[in-house]
């Protein structure tokens, strides 16, 4: 705990070292706030528009919440029909990598177009991003079990669905949480994409990407880098929540977060 301490204060240090610098970057060569606002600037942007930030800030996180657990839930439900059924999995987990390759920037229109603006066409876009990885990681944990231990439950007459739901579900977990993790960071990229095409049938009162591409449109660069800022804060805490998680049902028994713990 002593060394996590350490290790944040270290980080929080390193970041207001950054943030110095570049207020004396601004400062030194006379950058106009237009283009590149200082990190005061940006705070009395934050402070003035704080209510509607917060309001942004809020549907984005609807948004990508909804996307991400919604892959979750049908990701892993996929990743156990995939290994109970070797034939399927071969012939069409191919075809999920097609959600990674697919431009979201050119279907985002026709999702709009089909599903109508407003939260749900941005969760499903989320939701597309966030598929591929959940799918990938936990379909390698269920079918890379290793063969000893499905012989000793066949052994002891384990049905296919005790199998799939006793030992390799359990052991696909370390793998699920890797994904959940890479998810998680992009699960909020998808939400403000989305919003940039649709982000709120109500005027004024968008996510994030509706309210970057406001800003953005209005010149008001000091309100973008807040709103940037608010995005990446998103992520991190999407992220922790998913390092979180996977402490919390993997410390006590499984090796990779037992010696995190240690360390």
């Amino acid at each position: 705990m002593r060394r996590h301490l350490w290790f944040a204060f270290n980080s929080i240090v390193v970041l207001m070292v950054l943030l110095a610098l570049w207020q004396i970057a601004v400062l030194w060569l006379k950058i106009p706030a237009y283009m590149l606002p200082g990190p005061l600037v940006v705070a009395k942007a934050v402070v003035s528009r704080f209510p509607a930030l917060v309001k942004s800030l809020l549907l984005s996180t609807e948004a990508a919440a909804l996307g991400l657990v919604s892959s979750i839930v049908v990701g892993v439900a996929v990743s156990l029909v995939f290994a109970q059924w070797q034939w399927l999995r071969r012939l069409v987990f191919p075809y999920t990598i097609l959600l990674q390759t697919v431009p979201i920037v050119a279907i985002a229109p026709l999702i709009i177009m089909w599903a109508g603006p407003g939260v749900y066409s941005v969760a499903l876009i989320a939701f597309i991003i966030c598929l591929a990885p959940i799918i990938a990681n936990t379909t390698q944990g269920l079918i890379s079990v290793e063969e000893n231990l499905i012989h000793l439950f066949l052994m002891h007459k384990a049905t296919p669905a005790q199998i799939l739901f006793k030992l390799r579900l359990p052991h696909a977990l370390p793998n699920l949480f890797v994904g959940i993790r890479i998810s998680a960071g992009i699960a909020v990229t998808g939400a403000i994409i989305g919003e940039l095409f649709a982000g709120s049938s109500r005027v004024g009162e968008g996510g994030l990407g509706y309210s970057i591409t406001y800003a953005s449109a209005q010149l008001e660069t000091d309100y973008l880098f807040a709103l940037v800022f608010a995005a990446t804060v998103l992520g991190f805490t999407f992220f922790f929540i998913g390092m979180f998680l996977e402490w919390y049902f993997l410390h006590n028994w499984h090796e990779s977060s037992r010696s995190n713990v240690s360390e």
